[in-house]
Order: structure tokens, then C-alpha cells, then sequence
């Protein structure tokens, strides 16, 4: 039960964030939003950076999910391009049925940058997906995967940013997935065209 309670906090914190900011994010919105008792996120989560460190989980968990959703993660080993359909796929899926959980994702990144006691949750968050990605581009061939995972990570992350909250976000059109396959298909080409030492 205390699992659920836990999960249905941050689910819940996570769409107080897309929807309002940091400014929208406080124990007692959480209660309300999610209709428990007065004082349930204090609770399981006693500061505002317990809750913070909640959603990085939270929203790890959930990329990781969908990393995993489109088959096991050996799936985009077969060959460049299976892995840039698998990485359109997500790039669509977080453009789209996913957007408010990503712009979730920057706004609380982005409040670790000026508080350093959320460093390492938000660090510890992160490595997952790294680590998927890393994994998949060394059964591509890169020589340096954890290098080449890290460029892919920023790439996809720059995309997302650009796409959802950069200046032409409102006007841009519907997320195509062509457009989002080939741009895939160039990022893993790139990423793993980084040159060995």
C-alpha cells in the first residue's frame, strides 16, 4: 500500500510540475491533486526535496518503461536501423502522449542546477536510460559507449527541449514520424562515428 501511496505522490507531483512549475509543487497540492488526507505527502516525503528526489525517480522508472516497451532491450541491437526506429519511436511517443512528463522532467532538472543537495538524485536518475543506450550503441560497434551514450542522451534531450518549450515549440507542426526517423537514424550515425582515442 505504502508503494502505491508513494508512486500516486509522484505521479502526482510530476503533473503539478508540467502544469504549474516548481511554483505549483508544494505537500499540500500534492494532497489535494491526488485526494488524500491532509499531511499524506509530508509524510512519505518530509521536505520539498524528498518529493523532488521522488520525481526524478519516478520519472526514470517511467522512461525506462518506455525504453523497455517496444520489446526487450536487445531488440535495437539488431542494426542501425532497428535501433533509429526504436529511438523515433520514443522521440514520438514523449513528443506526444508523453509531453507533459517531459516538460516535468526539465523543469525539475533544471531546479538541481541551483540546489545541490538534488545533484545526486537527479545524477542517479539519469543512469539508467545511459546505461540502456550505452549498451545497445556497443552492440552497434562504438568503441566508446558510454561516451557515444552520453552525446545520444544530449541529442535526444536537445530535440525534446526544442520541440516541446524552444522559441518555435507553439508554431511547429505535428510531430512526424518520418522526420523523427530520419533525424534518429542521423543521431546514432553520429554517435557512433565519435572517434576512438
Amino acid at each position: 500500500m505504502s508503494t502505491d501511496r508513494r508512486t500516486l505522490i509522484a505521479d502526482t507531483a510530476i503533473g503539478l510540475v508540467a502544469a504549474a512549475g516548481l511554483r505549483g509543487l508544494t505537500h499540500r497540492a500534492v494532497d489535494g491533486a491526488a485526494r488524500l488526507p491532509a499531511g499524506s505527502t509530508s509524510y512519505y516525503f518530509r521536505t520539498r526535496t524528498a518529493l523532488i528526489g521522488a520525481c526524478y525517480e519516478r520519472l526514470a522508472e517511467l522512461d525506462l518503461g518506455d525504453l523497455d516497451g517496444d520489446g526487450p532491450p536487445a531488440a535495437p541491437f539488431s542494426g542501425r536501423d532497428a535501433a533509429a526506429e526504436a529511438l523515433a519511436g520514443l522521440l514520438l511517443r514523449w513528443l506526444t502522449v508523453g509531453r507533459e512528463r517531459q516538460l516535468a522532467r526539465f523543469e525539475l532538472s533544471l531546479e538541481a542546477a541551483r540546489s545541490p543537495e538534488l545533484e545526486a538524485d537527479l545524477h542517479r536518475a539519469g543512469q539508467g536510460s545511459r546505461a540502456r543506450a550505452a549498451a545497445i550503441l556497443a552492440a552497434l560497434g562504438s568503441d566508446r559507449p558510454e561516451e557515444a551514450a552520453e552525446l545520444l542522451a544530449a541529442w535526444t534531450d536537445g530535440l525534446l527541449y526544442d520541440r516541446l518549450a524552444g522559441a518555435l515549440a507553439r508554431s511547429r507542426p505535428a510531430p512526424d514520424p518520418a522526420e523523427l526517423a530520419s533525424v534518429a537514424r542521423r543521431m546514432i550515425d553520429a554517435a557512433l562515428a565519435h572517434p576512438p582515442r
